[in-house]
């Protein structure tokens, strides 16, 4: 049934696909990704969660045939990457991420491209160099509500909601706040050494 609902998906999506490769050269690509995924993100339900693996599956880097992506959220970079039983709530911006395989993330999460978009020198800020990074979020990690993510999540962490990670978060931690610090390990004790 699942493979029927995914081949149905590719068939209902096919327009915006074609769209897509037509568009989708050089440095466009992005720009036309965010734009398709927009339209995307307005499908509801689990035929909306079909159709947006259907397409991003074609448009990301990488979308495993398991990653489920919910309504409202936008995706602005090609290079992205969504693994194995990924899932990425309502209403979420996602930039440059790989996100790994078993990753939860609530509704309203933003991962833009690392902390530092672009310059901030004198003159327009679209004038200035971009300065993106690949944000990694290790397999099994649980990113909370609204939670902005502009460094490295290790495997298996925790974020609280509303938290701000500007450092990278070492593996099998708790961690909370603006800036997001490490509250405790995992396993009750103190986290290990970052």
């Amino acid at each position: 049934m699942k493979t029927l609902a995914r081949g149905l998906a590719v068939v209902v999506v096919s327009p915006v696909l074609l769209w897509y490769a037509l568009m989708a050269r050089g440095a466009r690509r992005d720009l036309v990704l965010e734009g398709c995924s927009q339209l995307l993100a307005l499908a509801p339900g689990l035929c909306g969660q079909y159709v947006r693996r259907a397409f991003l599956s074609y448009a990301l880097a990488e979308c495993a045939s398991t990653a489920v992506v919910g309504f409202g959220t936008i995706f602005s970079k090609a290079d992205a990457r969504l693994e194995a039983g990924s899932y990425v709530g309502p209403y979420c911006t996602i930039g440059l991420a790989h996100i790994g395989p078993g990753v939860l993330i609530a509704a309203g999460v933003h991962i833009p491209s690392g902390p530092r978009t672009h310059g901030v020198d004198p003159g327009s800020i679209r004038d200035q160099p971009r300065h993106e990074r690949l944000v990694h979020i290790g397999a099994g990690a649980w990113i909370g509500n609204n939670v902005v993510v502009l460094a490295d999540v290790g495997d298996g962490t925790v974020v609280g909601a509303g938290a701000v990670v500007t450092r990278p978060l070492p593996a099998e931690v708790i961690a909370a706040g603006v800036p997001a610090r490490v509250i405790r390990g995992r396993d009750g004790g103190p986290a290990a050494a970052e």
